[in-house]
């Protein structure tokens, strides 16, 4: 049995016949860009996480800049981020012209270490950006006391965690702005490229409709630079569809996770862990191992595929070399990134799948005992 790190095809194929009506739809009705099926779906998400406005923009990475502009960052500012994670997080600060800061992840959550965050603001922080990575929330209440002493808005990093709960609260609801990605292998994904911004800020939400179709106040009135950021009807209406079985297909990788959290107990392996007060929507399970590579040929031989998530952190990728950041200056970070392992994580696997995954990863670690 060879079991695939990941796939779409059981859940095209089941929801092929919805997905084709849909795009008919839209088709017939010309909803093609920005249009009636990308409202509807803004106001199902919104209602879903529990925040006053959705804002669907054509990329995760556009809703990071996005947010990022709404709340004020700008050239010869600072954001506080994480440099494990991908590095659309980073571009979304460069591209609003500010300076990553990045400070070091706690490896229980994999994201922004709280007991850190005081020491990475600077006089010119802006902003506060945790990464909510593989599904797993942040210690939330412990960042936004910070961010709350020190006035800064902290905006969520949700691309991997819709779905994700926080003390029995959605991730992408606490931040003064959120930003989220529909890349298709997210467990709520397009067919393509797509994004949101989510936030209770009527002002930011007025800010971030204007400026993603051209800043139009009207009909060719400009009122600032703007830019196309518009989701196209097609993939509004495919998430609609989608949006519908985000819980249950969450549920399934929350059985998964148990599965693998009971069964693996291969020598020499850590298991990524939920913290007592988060409900993971496991977009990735992610396991460490000082042989990484090793692991991972020794999983190939018994048929089990797997990924990396990220091998190389942000802050010694070549295109953030003038940070002046050396290797060793996030040690966590840079660990995690040189040791973790995704194992296979989709809500179609099988539980015969899952058991080959779980006796190959233990029989693997065995052999590089």
């Amino acid at each position: 049995m060879t079991v695939p790190f990941f796939s779409l095809s059981e859940q095209v194929r089941g929801l092929r016949a919805e997905f084709l009506a849909a795009l008919t739809d839209v088709v017939d009705t010309q909803g093609f860009a920005n249009g009636p099926p990308v409202k509807k779906f803004e106001d199902e998400l919104a209602r879903y996480l529990g925040v006053k406005h959705v804002i669907a923009v054509n990329t995760g990475t556009t809703a990071l800049h996005a947010a990022l502009i709404a709340v004020g960052v700008g050239p010869g500012d600072d954001v506080v981020s994480v440099a494990h994670t991908w590095i659309s997080t980073a571009w979304a600060i460069s591209y609003a012209g500010a300076r990553p800061v990045f400070c070091d992840v706690d490896e229980k959550t994999f994201g922004l270490d709280p007991s850190l965050l005081e020491k990475a603001i600077t006089k010119k922080t802006k902003a506060i950006l945790p990464v909510h990575l593989h599904g797993h929330p942040v210690d939330l209440d412990a960042i936004l006391d910070v961010a709350q002493r020190h006035g800064i808005p902290v905006i969520e990093d949700t691309a991997q965690s819709v779905g994700s709960l926080y003390k029995g609260q959605q991730t992408g609801s606490f931040g003064r702005v959120n930003a989220t990605s529909f890349y298709p292998s997210k467990n709520l994904g397009a067919f393509g490229e797509g994004g949101a911004v989510m936030t209770d800020d009527d002002a930011i939400a007025a800010r971030i409709r204007l400026l993603r179709d051209h800043a139009q106040v009207s009909r060719h009135v400009h009122a600032e630079l703007g830019y196309n950021w518009r989701l196209d009807g097609l993939q509004g209406a495919v998430l609609s569809i989608k949006l519908k079985h985000l819980d249950a297909w969450n549920a399934r990788r929350r059985e998964i996770a148990k599965k693998y959290l009971a069964g693996i107990d291969g020598p020499g392996l850590v298991v990524g862990r939920e913290q007592p007060w988060a409900t993971c929507n496991w977009h990735v399970f992610p396991v460490f191992h000082p042989q990484r590579d090793a692991l991972r040929a020794e999983l190939e031989k018994r048929g089990v595929q797997s990924g990396v998530h990220y091998p190389t952190p942000v802050h010694l990728q070549p295109a953030y070399a003038h940070l002046g950041l050396k290797k060793g200056a996030l040690p966590v970070s840079e660990r995690l990134a040189s040791t973790e392992v995704s194992l296979p994580m989709f809500a179609e696997l099988s539980d015969a799948q899952v058991d080959t995954t779980i006796a190959a990863v233990n029989a693997a670690c065995r052999a590089l005992a």
